[in-house]
């Protein structure tokens, strides 16, 4: 029998490999249960846990898993828990795989596979890599490892885990799954593993995570008990999904009427910058930028204004594109970031709860941007993925009963993925251009 994989998202992008599962934005016991029950072998917790300091990150994944315990204690399928993150390794490790194994273990092992294939981000000999364009680009070289609440200084994944976990786990006492071992088989060494030993694990294709995960079940049905740490390509691997229902291409039959939508562009990344100038550029399109002091000055203010505006755009059968202001904020503290992005994540909750109930989609950029625009402006309680409309972004539909909203597609669109020119290849798809 196949494991239910419960996969605790730390923003609601790591379904972005998969299809036909359902993303929960609660964690209540009738949400995780309606979940568990489903017919699909997946399900995503969506705890928005990066968005979140330390403290409050921790009390999520605790209640999360003390809600689940028992559900799971009743539950009659073997299953498999992951704590799905970045594949440019940001996120609370090792605080989050240390409170689930706290309420849900003991493990044998817990896995660091950070791979997500589809993006170009991959790992070998131990050492992650970002592809951007003809390059390999070790992780701790770009950007990302530039995050001043994540950031890192090692992508040799042994390093980054003593790294973070301050010692506590030398780099030394770190297993090692290389590519000549998942490919000629790997049962055995993952029969021997016990005490939650830390392991990371080579991937450069699909085809390496399809072994490893016919390895993982294998021995899974023959009582070990793992936790991951992963990106989104382990998940591929492990549910053995068929081919979506509706192709990429063809995702405009989900728009009603062939109506325009609302972009939402939140993320601050340059890839998310480059994409939205060109999305800029498309015919129907219409930007407003929104000035993010004048958010925090005068909140109601902002949002009364904006969403007048966003009325006028949509009257005229246009699509609007909202986007705050792109230059780099400082800030003197962690705190000081967090609350300033709050604030900003209110306001545009309040616009999407006022949006047109005439709009035929919503396309949102960036991983945060996504989970407000799901659990919070839109309050949906589960959304069910209809599938991946360019590879590493999917759309999800919201339950046919929604009060405002019923069936509305919405693409979740990471913001450190695609080319410059796929957030315009997303609207041109559901546009049917």
């Amino acid at each position: 029998m196949q494991a239910k994989l419960i996969v605790l998202d730390d923003d609601p992008t790591g379904s972005q490999t998969v299809h036909s599962c359902l993303l929960l934005t609660r964690w209540d016991a009738a949400t995780l249960k309606l979940g568990l029950n489903d017919a699909s072998p997946l399900m995503f917790v969506l705890t928005n846990t990066r968005a979140l300091p330390q403290p409050e990150a921790r009390a999520v994944i605790r209640q999360v898993c003390l809600n689940l315990k028992p559900l799971l204690a009743e539950f009659n399928n073997p299953y498999l828990v992951i704590s799905r993150s970045d594949s440019t390794l940001r996120g609370h490790y090792p605080l989050e795989t240390e409170v689930i194994s706290e309420v849900l273990g003991p493990f044998d092992a817990h896995f660091l596979i950070p791979a997500f294939l589809e993006g170009g981000r991959f790992t070998e000999a131990g050492m992650h890599y970002v592809q951007m364009g003809d390059r390999r680009v070790p992780a701790h070289q770009t950007e990302f490892a530039k995050d001043s609440v994540f950031g890192y200084s090692n992508a040799f994944l042994p390093a980054y885990v003593e790294e973070k976990t301050q010692g506590r786990i030398k780099a030394a006492q770190v297993a090692r799954f290389n590519l000549n071992e998942i490919r000629s088989g790997s049962l055995a060494k993952l029969m021997s593993l016990s005490g939650n030993v830390c392991c990371v694990v080579d991937a450069v294709s699909q085809t390496d995570l399809n072994l490893f995960a016919r390895d993982l079940e294998r021995a899974t049905h023959q009582g070990k008990r793992f936790l991951f740490r992963s990106a989104a390509s382990l998940l591929t691997a492990l549910a053995q999904l068929p081919p979506q229902p509706v192709a990429g291409k063809d995702m405009a039959i989900y728009v009603k009427a062939r109506r325009p939508g609302v972009v939402v562009v939140g993320s601050h990344v340059k890839k998310s910058t480059e994409q939205l100038t060109h999305l800029l550029k498309e015919p129907g399109i219409e930007g407003l930028e929104i000035d993010v002091d004048a958010v925090t000055a005068d909140i109601d203010k902002m949002r009364a204004a904006t969403s007048q505006k966003l009325e006028q755009i949509h009257k005229k059968g246009r699509t609007p594109i909202i986007y705050t202001t792109r230059e780099e904020r400082h800030f003197d503290s962690d705190k000081a970031r967090l609350e300033f992005g709050k604030a900003v994540s209110r306001f545009l909750v309040e616009v999407v709860k006022n949006l047109p109930q005439t709009i035929g989609f919503i396309i949102s950029k960036g991983g945060i941007t996504s989970n407000d625009v799901l659990s919070a402006g839109l309050e949906v309680r589960a959304a069910r993925v209809a599938g991946q409309i360019i590879p590493g972004c999917n759309l999800v539909l919201t339950p046919a009963n929604h009060p405002r909203f019923p069936a509305l597609p919405v693409v979740i669109f990471p913001g450190n993925v695609g080319e410059a020119d796929s957030l315009a290849t997303v609207y041109r798809s559901l546009r049917g251009s």
